[in-house]
């Protein structure tokens, strides 16, 4: 019993907070979706009676200020805007923070209009949580039409990297397979007692890297996930290799050094009108 109060004690904060940020994200989306739909009632609905809107243009000649505007002109602005001009502002990730009621969120965007690229930035919004929930008290963002990404640039580097490291093992390149991981990364092998560290699994493995090809494992079907700070990843694929069509799936995370495998688990492929003809093999009968 006292364990279990000690449980909810400690789960339940974690739990309220997790909520307090989902309810944060989706009054931002909100406004976005707002925007899309060039719906001022919708946009509107989620400021605060006093609100702050700051632009800092990052390309002028004369150098960065500070712009300041007002809801109202924002909003004139949006009604303003032709039914023919799409707009669409696409953000790449969100990073919010929350304490007791004031919030905080940064998102890195890219503004299109009709699906050609006008400029990109970064926004941070300041919130405060009223009886009624949360809204927009300050939103302050930067401009620029330097570098701006049309896609997530964070899922092509961490393709690349898992094609890489796949491609690493196929021509025994041991310092780009073992490399692209993290130094506590761990590796589930197909057999049951299979779980490298790995330093371990580089050691078990060195007279196969010793070889013209270590193993070959070619990935298709593969989904990659980001969380929304940026900082940790998922993934899931198939791959074609020796043993038939393989399941690999795994975790990343950002380092210093960029994108790093700390946890990868390689699962054999089995199907189910087979799966009891499997079982007989797996008991010797």
């Amino acid at each position: 019993m006292i364990r279990t109060l000690v449980f909810i004690l400690i789960v339940l904060p974690l739990t309220v907070f997790s909520q307090e940020k989902v309810e944060v994200k989706r009054v931002i989306q909100t406004m976005f979706e707002g925007m899309h739909e060039k719906d001022t009632a919708k946009v509107r609905s989620v400021f605060a009676k006093e609100v702050l809107l700051q632009t800092i243009p990052e390309d002028l000649p004369s150098g960065a200020v500070i712009e300041t505007g007002d809801l109202e002109k924002f909003i004139g602005g949006l009604a303003s805007i032709p039914p023919h001009i799409k707009i669409e502002e696409r953000l790449w990730n969100y990073d919010i923070n929350v304490d007791g009621h004031l919030a905080t969120a940064w998102t890195e965007y890219t503004f299109f209009i009709n699906d050609e690229v006008s400029h990109c930035g970064a926004n941070a919004f300041q919130l405060f949580k009223e009886p009624s929930g949360w809204k927009i008290t300050k939103i302050i963002d930067t401009r620029t039409k330097a570098d701006c990404r049309t896609e997530n640039e964070e899922v092509v580097r961490i393709g690349e990297l898992l094609d890489n490291w796949h491609k690493a093992a196929a021509e025994a390149d041991e310092d780009t397979f073992f490399g692209s991981m993290t130094k506590d990364a761990i590796y589930l092998g197909t057999d049951k007692t299979e779980r490298w560290l790995r330093d371990e699994l580089k050691e078990w493995s060195a007279k196969y890297f010793e070889r013209e090809s270590a193993w070959a494992f070619k990935p298709f079907d593969r989904n990659i996930y980001v969380s929304e700070d940026g900082e940790m990843a998922w993934w899931e694929e198939k791959l074609d290799t020796w043993m038939g069509v393989c399941m690999g799936s795994g975790v990343l995370s950002k380092t210093a050094e960029g994108w790093k495998i700390r946890h990868f688990h390689l699962g054999v492929t089995i199907d189910n009108d087979k799966i009891q003809d499997f079982i007989k093999l797996v008991e010797g009968k």
